[in-house]
């Protein structure tokens, strides 16, 4: 129940994040989603693409330092309070949450698709699965 996550660590620097969507491009590579941190130095940009194996290999050959992380990725209701469903459950069962990020579902009007990274990852599947959450496949959400 987890999805590749590729993590690209880049100089803050003008023109460089637009280097690594033309090679993801030239390479035919499809941006699922995406979030970006930085700070005054460098950034780190982190991306569901619908070949994660192969960008980070392509990258890697570009001499970016890539990453690879599993992340969970779990349907929630867009409507206000959707969001706020999964971090009550995760609260109450002592989960914290590293990062997270968010993307809407071209199939349903009234899903998003949130991207988590917790440091239980386990115990975090189970309280969604308990719960009865969606939780996408590495399949599902690379062809959303």
């Amino acid at each position: 129940m987890f999805v590749k996550q590729i993590s690209v660590f880049m100089e803050n620097r003008a023109g460089r994040l637009e280097e690594i969507t033309g090679i993801l491009a030239e390479n035919q590579i499809n941006i699922r989603a995406l979030a970006l941190a930085d700070t005054s130095d460098f950034g780190i940009l982190r991306l569901i693409v619908d070949s994660p194996d192969r960008a980070a290999a392509i990258l890697r050959k570009a001499e970016f330092t890539v990453r690879e992380n599993e992340v969970i990725a779990t349907e929630i209701e867009d409507r206000p309070g959707g969001l706020h469903d999964i971090l009550t459950l995760f609260s109450k069962a002592g989960i914290s949450i590293e990062y997270m990020y968010a993307f809407l579902e071209r199939k349903h009007d009234d899903r998003a698709v949130m991207i988590i990274r917790v440091e239980a990852a386990a115990k975090a599947v189970k309280i969604l699965q308990d719960a009865g959450k969606h939780l996408l496949t590495a399949a599902e959400t690379y062809t959303l």
